[in-house]
């Protein structure tokens, strides 16, 4: 961000972290109109953070955990060398995304279940069910699956199982994967952060007593963050349509509750409504030979396919089927294909990184011109297969 600002590609630097209390920066650069804005700005995403649902389990001391983080990255460094570590992040943030954001309601569901006591005798039947399941797995040809289910949270299963890693790299892991939880929600409320970030600077500065160069200046801003794009959805401006046309027919109040209980989603499903769509001259398209062509403006479509991105938040959904393959501690990865294709140079870019992680041969399932293929990697070559 700071340097695209300092190469004049962005005319607003705007940095705000989701702690207690909220966190902002000005840039010292920036006029006193661009500082009210930003302010104006950080507000409404203050107000978001502290507010949405999907927050409710954000940490709001992240700021002293990643200062922590930093030290001990910083301290493994020294110890073990700068190259390893760097080499070892960058394997780790390769596959950042693929944590499970649901994994704390999936814990505490389990753990009521395990903790549910309906007579004075239920833990003996768990005693027993457990020598049960025991005995299942001594006989012949019974072996114990990892996981026993297709696993979505890939850094945790390599965190706990993969074969080679030293403790500290495992800890590295833990970290990449404890502020991915943190980042989660800001990734799946993109839309309508940002959204009502704009609606209530909007508002706020309206209300400011601006000279008429100020009024021009802050025009020219808003114009700008708001600006449709020709080739991709603009958060800013589709988050602040929805809320205004949500407020304009049924009030302010709607609004708040809709940024308490939704996430983009449901957002959009529930609020881009067919009017809007035409409204925003929203359409879906595609390259065809040298030119791009619009493919369809039915309202319901473009919707359907907007939702369809946001789904698992447009990064691929991809689980650990087996972590003992071929019973020769090789990984087994499984994407679970919904008609999007993965992007093939970046697969074969990324499994050498699992592989770093992992230490042994990685392999993913995935689908190409509706023909199932394994990608395999070995330590040196990428190889693929039909299954």
């Amino acid at each position: 961000m700071k340097m695209q600002y300092d190469l004049n590609l962005s005319r607003i630097y705007e940095l705000v972290i989701n702690s207690n209390p909220c966190y902002a920066f000005l840039l010292e650069g920036n006029s006193l109109i661009q500082q009210k804005l930003v302010i104006a700005h950080v507000y409404g995403h203050s107000d978001f953070f502290k507010n949405n649902s999907r927050f409710s389990r954000t940490s709001r001391d992240m700021i002293e955990t990643m200062s922590i983080n930093s030290n001990k990255i910083k301290e493994y460094g020294f110890r073990y060398g700068q190259e390893k570590v760097e080499n070892l992040l960058d394997a780790v943030l390769a596959i950042q995304e693929h944590i499970d954001p649901h994994y704390h309601i999936k814990g505490i569901n389990s753990q009521e279940k395990k903790n549910k006591i309906t007579t004075p005798y239920d833990d003996l039947w768990e005693l027993d069910n457990g020598r049960k399941e025991e005995k299942e797995q001594e006989k012949p040809g019974n072996t114990k699956k990892i996981p026993p289910q297709p696993e979505k949270d890939m850094l945790k299963f390599i965190m706990e199982h993969a074969p080679k890693l030293e403790d500290w790299e495992r800890d590295v892991i833990g970290i990449v994967r404890q502020e991915m939880f943190y980042f989660w929600p800001q990734i799946e409320t993109k839309i309508m952060n940002e959204g009502w970030a704009v609606y209530w600077h909007l508002k706020i500065m309206r209300e400011l007593p601006l000279n008429e160069d100020e009024a021009i200046e802050f025009a020219k801003m808003h114009a700008g963050i708001i600006l449709p794009s020709k080739f991709s959805l603009n958060p800013y401006f589709v988050g602040f349509k929805i809320y205004e046309d949500l407020a304009k027919k049924e009030g302010e109040e709607k609004i708040f509750e809709v940024r308490k209980l939704e996430n983009d989603i449901s957002f959009i499903r529930n609020y881009l409504t067919e009017d809007l769509i035409e409204e925003l001259d929203l359409y879906l398209y595609e390259k065809q030979g040298q030119n791009w062509v619009v493919t369809e403006k039915k309202p319901e479509k473009i919707r359907q396919n907007i939702v369809s991105r946001l789904a698992n938040f447009n990064f691929p959904y991809i689980v650990v089927e087996d972590g003992d393959y071929n019973q020769n501690g090789e990984l087994y990865l499984k994407h679970c294909y919904e008609d999007r294709e993965l992007d093939i140079k970046y697969l074969e870019k990324t499994l050498p990184y699992v592989y770093r992680l992992w230490g042994k041969k990685v392999h993913l399932e995935t689908v190409l011109d509706d023909k199932k293929v394994l990608f395999s990697y070995n330590g040196n070559t990428c190889s693929r297969s039909l299954i």
